[in-house]
């Protein structure tokens, strides 16, 4: 693991800075990294999502879908949303069993219909990417008939396997599934797995205000022993060799309790962490002040960070552009350094 000890924000507030981490901007409407890191290199499998998120089971983060944004991009890009503890992790995937003879023959008639009206709806309004979206979710949806089952279908692991990631276990389970889910998605040919630990709002997560003392061991603990499993699957399937592992927040926390025992928001220092591909183990970049209150030393933003991230994927990240009402956009704005210092 490489650490990045000096990250930074330019906002203490959840929404934006989610944004910021995300996209590389504080407001709404930009693409955030995987959907930039889909445009850029493409699909791996034709019958799994390129981009993939796994949000808590207790609901979604702060911006609500906003966070797995094409933005601007070609609506496609978007992070496919999969719910992995439901009964159906995509929904409307499959037909209902009462209504068992939408399958078969009649599942493919309709969708060639529905392809036929789509195509001629999308030639009268060439510059709306949301109806190629449409298109390529239905043709998407109907090899993932045959692929998701067997992707998603974590009882195909061994039983050391899932006791590993914590699925026998309340506390790990949730988190647990989904690392191995993860795992499984970037095996199988999905270019980017977002998996988020807690849900927006004041409780279950790592919002802290109340009581440090009482409210992080819970958090911590669900998803400790996943992270460990999953680095060290995928070290033993040879896989950790060319996929790269992040783990990030949008900010960190006070140095002073908050009027009682929680800690307020803080977006002057927080920490980073990746291994796997390119990374070089065992080192750390920047540091905070004495307190750990402000980055101090290798003072180091979102930008950088995408910056780097998108070195390791084999892409200059400012050649990657989008040019959009007159601007040629990109990830990293106008800003960015790849950090050197912790690549292999």
């Amino acid at each position: 693991m490489a650490f990045l000890m000096a990250m930074t924000s330019k906002t203490s507030v959840h929404g934006p800075a989610s944004y910021m981490m995300n996209t590389g901007f504080v407001l709404p409407g930009f693409p955030c990294m995987g959907a930039w890191i889909s445009y850029a290199l493409g699909s791996l499998s034709q019958n799994l999502p390129e981009f993939v998120v796994l949000p808590d089971a207790r609901g979604l983060p702060y911006n609500q879908r906003a966070n797995f944004s094409a933005g601007f991009l070609p609506a496609r890009h978007q992070g496919t949303v999969i719910q992995a503890g439901a009964e159906q992790p995509v929904p409307d995937l499959f037909p209902l069993r009462k209504r068992s003879f939408t399958g078969g023959e009649a599942d493919r008639e309709a969708r060639e219909v529905l392809r036929a009206m789509n195509v001629r709806h999308a030639a009268e309004r060439p510059g709306d990417t949301r109806l190629e979206a449409r298109l390529a979710s239905y043709e998407l949806a109907a090899q993932m008939q045959l692929s998701a089952p067997e992707a998603f279908d974590l009882s195909r692991e061994s039983e050391v396997t899932r006791r590993n990631y914590g699925m026998e276990r309340k506390e790990t389970e949730d988190f647990g599934r989904r690392c191995l889910l993860a795992r499984r998605l970037i095996e199988r040919g999905t270019r980017m797995v977002q998996v988020w630990s807690g849900p927006q709002g004041a409780a279950d997560n790592w919002d802290n205000h109340g009581n440090i003392q009482t409210e992080l061991p819970a958090i911590a603990v669900s998803v400790d022993q996943p992270i460990a499993a999953l680095l060290e699957d995928l070290a033993q399937r040879g896989l950790l060799d060319d996929t790269l592992v992040i783990w990030t927040t949008e900010f960190g926390r006070t140095p002073f309790t908050q009027g009682s025992a929680g800690r307020d928001h803080n977006g002057g220092s927080f920490v980073t962490w990746l291994a796997g591909a390119g990374i070089r183990a065992g080192v750390s970049h920047g540091s905070s002040d004495e307190l750990g209150g402000k980055a101090a030393e290798g003072v180091t933003w979102c930008y950088d960070l995408h910056a780097t991230v998108l070195h390791l994927m084999g892409i200059d990240h400012e050649r990657l552009t989008f040019r959009t009402a007159g601007v040629d956009r990109r990830l990293t704005d106008v800003h960015g350094h790849v950090i050197n210092g912790i690549l292999a």
